[in-house]
């Protein structure tokens, strides 16, 4: 079990961050969550989390743009950018040429744990 780390999900499906939220607390996950990324961005405690689940497409801010926001006080931090879309990685690259863009999660996913222990085995 994870006991001692945290993550933050920023999605603005209110029903997909109760399920992760549930998902991820009953393997022994901190988690914090926001449905507003401006909100989510103004809370933001740098260093706190070990990984961030940001979906992609929200209003007011996209998850990239949020994640480029987050680099810029918290270099270090995981995200991970869950999406129910399929991704075109070419022109994601060309528009967002500084974000990492490693770790995907497509909604709803079976391997959600998985992909998680995969990102925080090398924290």
């Amino acid at each position: 079990m994870y006991t001692d780390k945290g993550i933050l999900i920023v999605d603005d499906d209110q029903d997909v961050i109760v399920s992760l939220k549930i998902t991820l607390e009953n393997y022994g996950f901190k988690v914090d969550s926001y449905n507003d990324p401006l909100l989510a961005l103004s809370n933001f405690k740098p260093f706190f989390y070990d990984l961030l689940l940001i979906d992609i497409r929200m209003p007011n801010m996209t998850g990239f743009e949020f994640g480029l926001k987050i680099r810029e006080v918290d270099a270090n931090v995981k995200i991970c950018f869950i999406t129910a879309f399929d991704i075109y990685y070419e022109s994601l690259l060309e528009e967002y040429p500084n974000m990492d863009f490693s770790c995907f999660i497509k909604k709803p996913s079976q391997a959600l744990i998985e992909r998680i222990e995969k990102e925080l085995s090398t924290v």
